[in-house]
């Protein structure tokens, strides 16, 4: 839970005091990088650790990560221009990448499928907290004039993190020879650089048809096909095809590529909404949007009820069904804004999402061995990343093709009508995520095909849990 705290509060505390960084360090064309640079280093290296986690081990790839976090935060903390502080956030995002996934797998080794739900509760609980915490924190920070203060709160958090794994995770690793796929590594990692680049950045960086554009996902389209072609000769292939040709692997993949879909549709665009059409202050506005982090660990701690008596895909279904009921009562109130039924909407969709990520994160999890199981679950997160990261492509070309026709961002029947654009492009993606749902193969826990094997972790007493 702290490891996961440090990747939930840097996600929200950042964005309040971007007004107070740029006036320090200037720099403010190129703020949004503040974000991308940190999203695509994530991203591109979530594969690569979660494959580096099964074989050598989750403790030692947690630990570089949580190293590389603190690195990247001190350094945040003490720069001196807008270059150099985009820089040290790609290093922070490369230590995210190993931090939040592995985390997540090491619950997966440590507790049973019973009990996995109320745990997935326990970490989603903390995004709920930090949604409140970062932005608070964030603003004071800011007010004070200590922006890296931001950065540098880190550090104890960090220290604290790594010394807590150090004492109370013990492992036993087969420390077999092993042949890592640096060449694979690569390739994967700059191809989909290129394409999250193209896709984060299209239609506001530069147009969509442009030579830039055109270039950057020929370049990395070639290299993820060249990607594929190495993966196929690989040893120890960094991610194998198998993760993605195996019905329930690949279907739960794209239900967190909806997941994350969704939520960035909402977490991006429900405080502009709400700033924009009721001039609701940005603590309000991040409070209403707190309520979609709310709902989740709320029905997440309560999934494994629902997973072990039906089954996860019925359980998924239910959550779809609810996530849908709450984006369509967002798009239709969007015309008559109102901070309870947005509030009420973020919270109602954060049920239906705790519902769907949580069994199909464990039916993914419990359907491979312990040395396949980093691997399932980082390509569960990356899925959601890219998710993300189109969601943003997608919904910004939404939103700026009705402000281009309108009197733009400032005007408030132009922000109404790009939300709520928005919002209905967001329903769109959490009904075509009802398919891959459906799509699921019907597997109960302690099924076969749920191998659920005893894992090598255990805690601080030495009792291995199941």
């Amino acid at each position: 839970m702290l490891s996961t705290g440090l990747v939930a509060i840097d996600s929200t505390i950042v964005a309040t005091a971007v007004p107070s960084i740029v006036r320090d360090v200037g720099g403010f064309e190129s703020f949004p990088w503040l974000f991308s640079a940190y999203l695509l280093a994530q991203a591109v290296s979530v594969p690569i650790y979660g494959k580096l986690s099964d074989m050598v081990g989750r403790k030692p790839i947690i630990l570089a990560g949580i190293g590389l976090f603190l690195l990247g935060s001190i350094l945040c903390g003490i720069a001196w221009s807008m270059p150099a502080l985009i820089a040290f956030r790609a290093l922070q995002g490369l230590g995210a990448g190993a931090v939040l996934p592995v985390s997540i797998t090491i619950a997966g080794d440590i507790y049973s499928v019973e009990e996995r739900a109320k745990v997935q509760g326990y970490l989603a609980s903390v995004w709920a907290v930090s949604s409140v915490v970062g932005p608070s924190l964030g603003g004071i920070f800011s007010s004070l004039g200590i922006w890296r203060g931001i950065f540098l709160v880190n550090v104890p958090l960090c220290l604290l993190a790594g010394w807590m794994l150090l004492r109370t995770l013990h492992e036993n690793v087969d420390r077999a020879k092993h042949k890592v796929d640096y060449t694979g590594a690569a390739l994967l990692a700059v191809s989909l650089g290129l394409l999250i680049l193209g896709a984060l950045e299209g239609g506001q960086g530069w147009e969509w048809n442009s030579p830039v554009s055109i270039g950057i996902f020929a370049v990395g389209g070639l290299l993820l096909a060249l990607f594929l072609v190495v993966e196929r000769r690989a040893a120890e292939p960094v991610l194998p095809s198998w993760v993605v040709s195996r019905r329930l692997l690949g279907t739960t993949a794209l239900v967190s590529f909806g997941v994350g879909a969704v939520m960035i549709g909402l977490t991006s665009y429900v405080p502009t909404f709400l700033e924009g059409a009721l001039s609701t202050s940005p603590l309000i506005a991040g409070l209403a949007l707190a309520a979609l982090t709310l709902g989740w660990p709320i029905s997440a701690s309560q999934a494994g009820r629902l997973y072990l008596r039906i089954g996860f895909k019925p359980t998924a279904l239910i959550g779809i069904s609810i996530t849908v009921v709450g984006l369509l009562a967002l798009a239709l109130t969007a015309a008559t804004p109102n901070e309870v039924l947005v509030a009420a909407s973020c919270f109602v969709v954060g049920l239906g999402l705790g519902l769907v990520a949580t069994p199909t994160l464990i039916a993914a999890q419990s359907s491979v061995e312990w040395n396949e199981r980093g691997v399932v679950t980082s390509t569960n997160m990356f899925a959601r990343s890219i998710g993300s990261a189109l969601g943003v492509a997608v919904f910004g070309a939404v939103a700026n093709a009705i402000y281009a026709n309108t009197a733009g961002e400032g005007d408030v029947p132009a922000v109404v009508a790009a939300s709520g654009a928005v919002f209905l492009a967001a329903l769109a993606a959490g009904i075509l995520t009802v398919a891959a749902v459906l799509a699921m193969p019907a597997v109960k826990a302690g099924e076969p095909g749920q191998a659920d094997a005893e894992p090598v972790a255990s805690d601080a007493e030495g009792s291995s849990r199941r």
